[in-house]
């Protein structure tokens, strides 16, 4: 008796599971925008000249006219920015001076910020020039996803790095993931992904976290592994390099703007087959972070489900030819 009784219960779990499920795809079915939001308003199609001039931003579709393009969204970064923006040039200027025949360029995508973060930036501009530093003002906030698509498909550069505004990444830490996108070569048409990775720190940040907190990143860790992208520890550092054609590529197909984008990205990247490396980079904590952990991860949870159901339902496909309107 009580084994039927045992045998019925789960026979009514495995029926509200399933009916959960099919309700979760119709939702993710139905609320889903179909293709990626490649549009610009007319201010965001140009940038300040060295002469206060609108330029037309180019297209990554257009042929490469630099090294390296460094983009670094940034929301309500007028504080942080700076810091960054220091390291990084000082790097990049030191690398040029080192080798002449190095050109780089730094896009800093101010994400509808609210104070002077487009201000912090056009300080730069002014100081090296507007063909070394770009500012990309987005009229509405996009989200961290939106704000890098937009920064990366006005790029110049052979290789595309994407850095984060707070400077928890050392810059110099650029070598150690081009030395991993040199590691993938021969590269297959020129499509190659190298990741920077925190992964190697995580006992140490462990000790540091709630246990709330640590439960929540391993949640995460395994949506990520169980849903969407495997072989990849650390798919949240917004530290990674791309070749040009592998820029390009994925993202004019990603269609999630916010947290979890490096999560679909990846999974682009798998499924046309880009090779991926995930190399060590030094990270810190640095305060003022956008992140809420509770919010953010939930929200990143149904991303993660959503990404998967709306690729199995056809809803979402990878389409790698739009172009910025």
């Amino acid at each position: 008796m009580l084994l039927c009784c045992l045998c019925d219960l789960l026979l009514l779990l495995a029926v509200l599971a399933a009916v959960v499920l099919l309700l979760v795809a119709l939702v993710a079915h139905v609320t889903a925008t179909k293709m990626p939001n490649l549009h610009r308003h007319d201010a965001e199609k140009f940038y300040l000249g060295n002469k206060g001039e609108k330029e037309p931003f180019p297209s990554i579709h257009d042929p490469p006219e630099k090294d390296l393009s460094v983009v670094v969204p940034a929301y309500n970064e007028e504080t942080r920015l700076p810091v960054m923006m220091d390291e990084a040039l000082e790097y990049l200027e030191k690398r040029q001076k080192q080798r002449l025949s190095f050109k780089y360029e730094v896009i800093v995508v101010d994400d509808g910020s609210s104070d002077k973060t487009t201000q912090v930036a056009l300080n730069y501009s002014k100081k090296y020039g507007s063909d070394k530093v770009r500012v990309l003002t987005l009229v509405k906030n996009r989200g961290k996803g939106g704000a890098v698509r937009m920064g990366i498909l006005v790029s110049r550069g052979r290789t595309v790095l994407m850095a984060d505004a707070d400077g928890a990444t050392k810059f110099a830490d650029l070598k150690s993931v081009e030395d991993g996108l040199e590691s993938l070569k021969p590269w297959p048409d020129n499509l190659a992904i190298s990741c920077g990775s925190r992964a190697h720190l995580e006992k140490d940040s462990i000790a540091q976290r709630s246990v709330f907190r640590t439960f929540l990143m391993y949640g995460f860790h395994f949506l990520v592994w169980f849903l969407c992208v495997r072989g990849v520890k650390d798919t949240q550092c917004g530290f990674k390099l791309f070749t040009r054609q592998a820029a390009a590529r994925t993202f004019t197909a990603l269609h999630v703007d916010r947290w979890a984008f490096d999560v679909e990205l990846l999974y682009i990247a798998q499924c046309l087959k880009i090779p991926i490396a995930e190399v060590a980079v030094n990270w810190t904590e640095v305060e003022g972070s956008k992140l809420v952990p509770f919010w953010s991860w939930l929200q990143m949870g149904r991303d993660l489900l959503f990404i998967r159901l709306r690729y199995l339902t056809g809803v979402w496909r990878i389409d790698t030819t739009g172009k910025l309107d």
